[in-house]
């Protein structure tokens, strides 16, 4: 696209890795190339770690989460993590296992809600696919990251001659009714996917690798908006862009991760996780309610262990880890809720974030947010340094609170937690919105926090 020549570099570089992550496995595998790039090695969860000093390492678990760390120079029990957590996915309509479907005369797939979609925004947009398809291969089943690009897939409106209620009833949209996307007109075909995909695989032409409708064995697809991702507004203030929440949060931790290891280890470890199924509860292995990072971290305490020998080494290494984990801290970064100048009655007076107004710190009496007065404090004065003011979020208290990795990750690790992120609206619409004059300042506050200072 043509870009504004008043926008910062990072705002672009935000569009193009939002642009680049149509899914999570895709998000992760642009995060991979940018921390390959910057000299991470990538580690698998299977092989023995070489965990020396100033070692960078990217590790991935079910295509879907990240975890990237520079090992710190100072032992762990004494000088302790410092990380920034995130999550790779977002609302969409995931690809039923027995998708082809149709009324007589369409060509229809058969589609999920994935997470708290806000459902009618998905409506008349250009829709395309993208995810995993494990495929049948020669040596056995086979792995591919797919993104069609194009718009496949339609969502249409009812026609307001058919559905006149709409203005005093409102839009009312059944799940298994009124969503399954329109492939095209014809008759269903029984392997319509399958057949989509092996074409696409096979890039179109028959050769050694080409892939059959029969060797697709599974896959986790689902819808994207094939709309490029853009700014907007009065002197390109805002993005639209989908997938803000909460890419936008993953890209500001990689980022500032990649930009403070420029200047060399700290004496603590530096840690970026970015995890999958946060939009449906983190109860998955690579989800924040699984061992992920704390299976990570249990091996860098380790290799710092006493020498083995005896009970005596192993009650040092049990405190060891508790040592760490006791001097650690935890940025969980998820997008805010800014205040919507049409519904500013669903907000809480005095707490009413707005975009551009730059970080926004969230807290939860009944900890939804696992926020607290020191870790407030803590990042409070992150913001101080860098001359921000942050703003705060909480929710009205007629109101249920979303939630975010952060309780499900103190509470898991024992870490101490700060839930923060950026100002945004439309947040699980198709297309979110936010403001360009934001993403710096967060990945300023990100980088000092991880560098120590």
């Amino acid at each position: 696209m043509a870009w504004s020549a008043a926008l910062t570099e990072a705002v672009r570089d935000l569009l193009d890795y939002i642009d680049a992550s149509p899914t999570p496995y895709h998000a992760v595998a642009e995060g991979l190339r940018r921390l390959t790039a910057a000299g991470y090695e990538r580690a698998e969860e299977t092989a023995a770690w070489d965990l020396s000093p100033g070692r960078r390492m990217a590790i991935v678990r079910d295509d879907g989460s990240l975890i990237a760390l520079e090992i710190g120079t100072g032992a762990p029990e004494i000088d302790g993590f410092r990380i920034i957590g995130a999550h790779s996915d977002s609302p969409n309509f995931r690809i039923k296992p027995q998708p082809d479907r149709g009324f007589p005369g369409y060509r229809q797939l058969g589609v999920e809600p994935y997470g708290g979609v806000l459902l009618h925004t998905w409506l008349d947009r250009d829709l395309s696919l993208a995810g995993r398809v494990v495929v049948r291969a020669a040596s056995g089943p086979s792995t591919r990251l797919v993104d069609l690009k194009k718009p496949i897939l339609r969502i249409p409106n009812l026609a307001i001659h058919l559905y006149r209620e709409i203005r005093t009833e409102g839009l009312r949209l059944n799940e298994q009714q009124h969503l399954s996307p329109l492939l095209g007109p014809g008759p269903s075909r029984e392997t319509e996917l399958r057949s989509i995909l092996a074409a696409h695989l096979s890039g179109g032409e028959t050769n050694s690798d080409s892939v059959s409708a029969e060797d697709i064995i599974a896959w986790d697809l689902m819808t994207c908006d094939v709309q490029p991702s853009a700014v907007g507004g009065v002197e390109d203030s805002m993005i639209f862009a989908p997938r803000l929440d909460n890419l936008a949060s993953a890209h500001a931790a990689l980022t500032a991760l990649i930009g403070c290891a420029k200047g060399g280890p700290a004496p603590h470890t530096r840690v970026v996780v970015i995890y999958d199924h946060e939009e449906v509860g983190s109860r998955s292995a690579s989800g924040a309610a699984g061992s992920f990072l704390l299976d990570t971290l249990g091996r860098v305490i380790s290799a710092t262990a006493a020498p083995t020998g005896g009970g005596v080494t192993n009650q040092v290494a049990a405190q060891a880890h508790a040592r760490a984990i006791a001097n650690s801290s935890l940025i969980s970064a998820d997008m805010a809720h800014a205040v919507h100048p049409n519904y500013a009655d669903r907000h809480e007076p005095e707490h009413m974030p707005v975009l551009g107004g730059g970080p926004v710190i969230k807290t939860n009496a009944n900890l939804s947010y696992a926020s607290d007065a020191q870790t407030v404090a803590m990042f409070t004065e992150l913001c101080r340094r860098r001359g921000i003011t942050p703003q705060h979020f909480v929710v009205r208290s007629d109101m249920p609170c979303g939630s975010t990795i952060g309780p499900i990750t103190a509470a898991r690790a024992g870490i101490r937690t700060v839930d923060v992120g950026n100002p945004m609206l439309a947040m699980h619409s198709c297309r979110e919105t936010a403001a360009a004059a934001d993403v710096e300042p967060m990945i300023g506050v990100m980088t000092d926090y991880l560098a120590g200072d």
